[in-house]
């Protein structure tokens, strides 16, 4: 008997590094998606989208933010307005990570750590 794994998705603000571990998530097989919850004003559009078991919310500090997205305009308004625009998706995240002093690699550890330890019970 298999055990259907947990279909990701992975939300916060620019540059705080959900692209990067959704590529690695699917490399290694699983279904993880990137809703860009943070460019859009429908509230719950993660949800309508991509329907997931889990959704992972990704945070850095604004300076490293900018530091990570060099000659975009990711000031202090506008990052203010996309966590504004991903309000519904932090109050219903199953893990909050701030990726601020986090390598990418250490990034995906700890998910998969809290997907084996709260998703992958008896598999």
């Amino acid at each position: 008997m298999t055990t259907r794994r947990p279909r990701i998705a992975v939300v916060g603000p620019c540059a705080s590094g959900k692209s990067t571990l959704v590529r690695r998530l699917r490399a290694e097989g699983w279904d993880a998606r990137m809703p860009a919850q943070e460019h859009s004003y429908v509230p719950d559009m993660w949800q309508r989208l991509s329907k997931p078991d889990v959704l992972i919310y990704l945070d850095a500090d604004n300076e490293t933010l900018r530091r990570r997205r060099p000659g975009h305009t990711l000031n202090d308004t506008y990052l203010a307005q996309e966590r504004e625009r991903l309000q519904h998706a932090y109050a219903h995240a199953d893990l909050i990570l701030d990726t601020t002093h986090l390598t990418p690699e250490e990034v995906y550890q700890r998910v998969m750590d809290f997907i084996r330890e709260n998703t992958l019970s008896g598999a």
